[in-house]
């Protein structure tokens, strides 16, 4: 007989103790989805069994001592700004993602001490730990700027509680308002500056500065470089008392510029076809990619002809072809769609698109990394991810001054605790 504990034994377990509803608040679902599981003869997935067994033996909140700082992981998406904070001595307290792809890859690939939360406009900030860095790569999304006088004139709330209500970066900012983070960064496309014409950059500032009491460095950072992508993202960092913190200090890889030559599958006999991160991607002696990468005629047709009708037209609308030399166009979540933004130049025959392990490798990701979804999701994800290797050079120019302020601060609590 087998006595493993399976999903379902652990389910049931937890709603002996809680109420349905906190079992399906706690771990980021609905009521629904809860009962669609107790129905089900395999019980929840099994990536939700180290949820729920903390959910059922408590988190472990210690945190290790080789540990220099902690940090809390907001929109975590499939974790690529956990790695490169981890990279550089960070230990993840606290993650928050509603997408249950993201989270089955995110679970995957980081071993977790506390629960994954969902929606994080369902959290209560009680129920976040205490935290040295926060992170989180907040989707965009416009804000309403109301005069303070007339919102006062009505007695109703200003400030970034009016603001911001409504969007996802009021949970950043009541986080950080009630939480005080030392420091944290915030990544976002780069339109983020003229979105809604600025008005949404605008309040962000007067939010973070002139309210919390931030000093911000906010910059563009472009992949290229770090990877062999064009990908311009924003980032924003942040901290709660005057440090000498300066972008100067980042360090650009252009010299030692990774190529698509690095990214793409060699297809020379030097990848192991059986290995399990390849094997779907990759068959035969060689490690030929697998055909159904390789684009339709129909399909390839079809784009071929609205470039050139574009083209026509004097506009650059189309397809974007890659070889081993090349910087390719930015990877988007669309990409599953048809992969026009990055297609493989395969001489002769039609064009392929990028194998999910050649997307993991453009986001900097190694190839340890597991790819336990599909395809289609797959794309998504790294499309919507960020470029590891910038995150880590980030993480590095930050720490330095994230260090200084928790000795200073350990510093005034050993005075006081000496004056009295």
């Amino acid at each position: 007989m087998d006595s493993k504990v399976t999903s379902r034994d652990l389910l049931a377990l937890s709603l002996e103790r809680y109420p349905q509803a906190d079992v399906a608040r706690k771990l980021g679902v609905t009521s629904r989805t809860v009962r669609s599981w107790e129905v089900r003869e395999d019980g929840p997935p099994e990536y939700r069994v180290p949820q729920l067994q903390q959910l059922l033996f408590g988190n472990d909140a210690r945190v290790p001592d080789s540990a220099d700082f902690t940090f809390i992981d907001l929109f975590a998406g499939i974790g690529g700004i956990r790695m490169g904070f981890e990279d550089n001595g960070g230990h993840c307290v606290f993650t928050s993602e509603w997408d249950k792809y993201a989270v089955k890859t995110y679970c995957d690939n980081f071993s977790t001490d506390h629960l994954i939360a969902g929606d994080i406009t369902t959290v209560p900030v009680a129920d976040i730990p205490d935290h040295d860095v926060l992170l989180a790569g907040f989707p965009c999304q416009p804000f309403s700027i109301a005069g303070v006088s007339k919102k006062n004139s009505l007695g109703r709330v200003h400030g970034f509680e009016d603001k911001t209500q409504g969007t996802l970066f009021f949970d950043v900012a009541r986080i950080i308002k009630e939480k005080r983070p030392r420091a944290f960064l915030l990544e976002n496309v780069k339109n983020l500056t003229s979105h809604d014409k600025g008005r949404t950059f605008q309040v962000i500032k007067e939010t973070l500065q002139d309210e919390l009491g931030y000093r911000i460095f906010p910059m563009v950072v472009d992949g290229k470089g770090f990877v062999p992508q064009h990908r311009e993202r924003i980032y924003i960092v942040g901290f709660h008392d005057d440090t000498e913190f300066s972008w100067d200090a980042f360090r650009h890889r252009e010299k030692d510029a990774k190529s698509m030559a690095d990214i793409l599958h060699p297809q020379n006999g030097c990848e192991d076809t059986g290995q399990e991160n390849m094997v779907r991607y990759i068959v035969g002696k060689k490690g030929n990619v697998d055909n159904k990468y390789i684009l339709s005629d129909k399909l390839w047709q079809y784009l071929f002809n609205y470039a050139a009708k574009h083209k026509a037209k004097g506009n650059g609308f189309g397809y974007g072809m890659v070889t081993k030399k090349s910087v390719a166009r930015t990877l988007s979540a669309r990409y599953y769609k048809d992969g026009s933004e990055i297609l493989v130049n395969r001489g002769k025959g039609n064009p392929r698109r990028l194998t999910p392990r050649e997307c993991a490798r453009l986001m900097g990701y190694p190839d340890s990394f597991k790819i336990p979804v599909s395809d289609t999701q797959s794309y998504k994800q790294f499309g919507n991810s960020v470029v590891v290797p910038v995150i880590q050079e980030i993480a590095r120019i930050m720490k330095p001054h994230i260090m200084t302020l928790i000795e200073e601060e350990e510093g005034q609590v050993h005075q006081y605790a000496l004056l009295v």
